[in-house]
């Protein structure tokens, strides 16, 4: 087995990593949420997407797991808040998911969106969206 070509040093000025986020995308959970009469104990579809991005721009040293975000924190988290009671509005479970992850070691910035998928057939959800900047990205 050949030797990694090591490459630090190398990168150019211009091509640094500037930002450095962690994703999770449109993880399905099922959650009792909404006003009408039809929707209360019914518990329906959400699609949940966190964008974190990190203060620390270096990569966790020697590849070790300990200084690394832990996705299945972020995963549990969302699936504990959703589960914990009933929301009525789709804007009050993001606020709770944002204020959780807010408080998080590191973050210097975050967006959570949230959609009902199964709402109109015509749409491919309807939801909420709260970010700490304003813009596409921070």
């Amino acid at each position: 087995m050949s030797e990694p070509v090591k490459l630090k040093g190398l990168v150019p000025d211009h091509l640094k990593v500037r930002q450095s986020r962690i994703l999770l995308d449109s993880l399905e959970v099922m959650i009792d949420i909404g006003f009408h009469d039809f929707e209360i104990g019914t518990p329906q579809r959400l699609l949940i997407s966190v964008e974190i991005w990190l203060e620390a721009l270096d990569l966790p040293p020697g590849d070790a797991p300990e200084g690394a975000w832990n996705y299945d924190y972020l995963h549990q988290e969302v699936r504990r808040i959703a589960g914990e009671r009933r929301y009525n509005l789709q804007e009050t479970f993001v606020h709770a998911l944002f204020e959780r992850f807010a408080a998080c070691h590191g973050v210097k910035a975050l967006r959570v969106a949230s959609a009902k998928p199964d709402i109109y057939t015509d749409a491919r959800g309807v939801g909420v969206e709260i970010a700490s900047f304003t813009g596409s990205a921070p």
